[in-house]
């Protein structure tokens, strides 16, 4: 899958006390997380997965209870993976940062799943938004993340 983001759509709040220099690193750092993202849910990768979530994490999928920290997010991408083979492609739509340590990211993704159960290719389409906390060695991390499908409804 390759690889897409808008950087134009970097927003930083002057209030914000960030440099230029500084949010465009931050934006890079957190395009590369995403990446890796990317890569561990096409991979079926729980553990890559986890190396990018905050360890207070929360995970919401749609249809499905909160899940909360580092067990109960692992376990809700166990699961996931169990039922599921994912290839979709992320694309940033919007990265603003609200604070040093504090940014939000709306992206879109396309792409299809297999379910496991039935093994039918069914395409995949989905708008989320991630809240990332950039950790105390300095690195960004996924703290919340949420998605909804854009997939038309079945008829």
């Amino acid at each position: 899958m390759r690889w897409r983001a808008k950087s134009h759509d970097m927003a930083v709040g002057a209030s914000a006390g960030i440099s230029s220099a500084q949010a465009e690193a931050d934006r890079v750092d957190i395009e590369g997380v995403l990446q890796a993202y990317e890569t561990a849910l096409n991979t079926s990768n729980a553990e890559a997965v986890m190396n990018l979530f905050t360890s207070g994490a929360v995970f919401m999928p749609q249809y499905s209870p909160s899940s909360r920290g580092t067990d109960e997010v692992r376990a809700a991408y166990n699961q996931l993976f169990l039922s599921i083979t994912f290839c979709v492609e992320l694309q940033v739509e919007e990265i603003v940062q609200i604070a040093p340590n504090w940014a939000f990211v709306r992206t879109s993704s396309d792409g299809w799943i297999i379910p496991l159960t039935t093994g039918v290719r069914t395409s995949d389409a989905n708008h989320e938004l991630f809240i990332f906390e950039k950790d105390d060695d300095h690195e960004w991390k996924i703290a919340r993340y949420c998605f909804s499908t854009t997939n038309p409804p079945r008829q």
